[in-house]
């Protein structure tokens, strides 16, 4: 494959594991049908074996100095759409294609997981589903269950709109240059409709936000200039519990009833 030096203000760790890269293809599925979109192809790693299955790929990459050594490694593969853009300021709705929804996958950099995720929650109700490789804290993070220290405003936000699991977990040593951690492939599916839905989702994540800004109050002191004692045993939560420890339902019902 193609040299290239990775850029640290890109997050760039490129994927070298072929068994690694097996798995992920299997769990994917891709048929030719479908509209699949790959963020940060990076060298194409996962581009030059998605192309063949599917003809036509549409991929969103940064790094303007990737792209023809991308389209070198993609040539006679197939239909490769290259948009040399930046994801979090990308509009995902520029890629679909008829009724079908997006199947979203990438190999995330570590600073931006987390703002693409939250910004790719506004397409949720476009997307079938997405499959992403992230550093193993954020997966955590992602997949966490009340009363975990990793469970928090994203945990909470993500388990609302999407079905999170983590799928398996990939050693450093998968990647070039190697990361200080390990990782982990994710997917999350969203729901048709969210289990529990909230009627304001702005307030929702504001509540949220505000609920975590101090994890070890409890949380009627995180959240007394905007709701009442009497309003979280309204929504059958004990005012005297800290955030992490209430239940995604009864955060929405506190919403749903303010």
């Amino acid at each position: 494959m193609t040299l290239h030096r990775p850029r640290k203000r890109f997050g760039q760790n490129f994927l070298i594991d072929q068994n690694v890269i097996d798995k992920i293809i299997a769990v994917i599925n891709p048929q030719e049908d479908q509209n699949i979109v790959e963020i940060g192809p990076g060298l194409g790693a996962l581009t030059t074996r998605l192309l063949p299955l599917l003809k036509r790929l549409q991929v969103v990459e940064l790094d303007r100095d990737l792209i023809p050594k991308l389209r070198t490694e993609c040539e006679g593969l197939g239909d490769l759409v290259i948009y040399q853009a930046d994801a979090l300021q990308f509009d995902f709705d520029d890629l679909l294609q008829k009724d079908q929804k997006l199947r979203i996958v990438g190999n995330l950099p570590y600073n931006i997981s987390t703002p693409l995720l939250f910004r790719l929650l506004d397409y949720a109700t476009k997307i079938k589903d997405m499959h992403f490789m992230l550093q193993l804290e954020l997966a955590n993070r992602m997949g966490a269950e009340v009363g975990t220290k990793d469970y928090g405003r994203m945990s909470i936000m993500l388990q609302y709109y999407c079905q999170v699991k983590k799928l398996f977990l990939v050693s450093s040593q998968s990647f070039e240059p190697a990361p200080k951690v390990n990782s982990m492939f994710i997917s999350l599916v969203p729901y048709e409709k969210p289990p529990y839905p909230v009627k304001n989702i702005q307030k929702f994540s504001e509540v949220l936000r505000l609920s975590f800004s101090q994890r070890r109050k409890i949380i009627r002191n995180n959240l007394k200039d905007n709701i009442s004692a009497a309003d979280l045993e309204k929504a059958g939560i004990d005012p005297g519990l800290r955030p992490e420890q209430i239940k995604l339902k009864q955060y929405v019902d506190l919403v749903n009833g303010c």
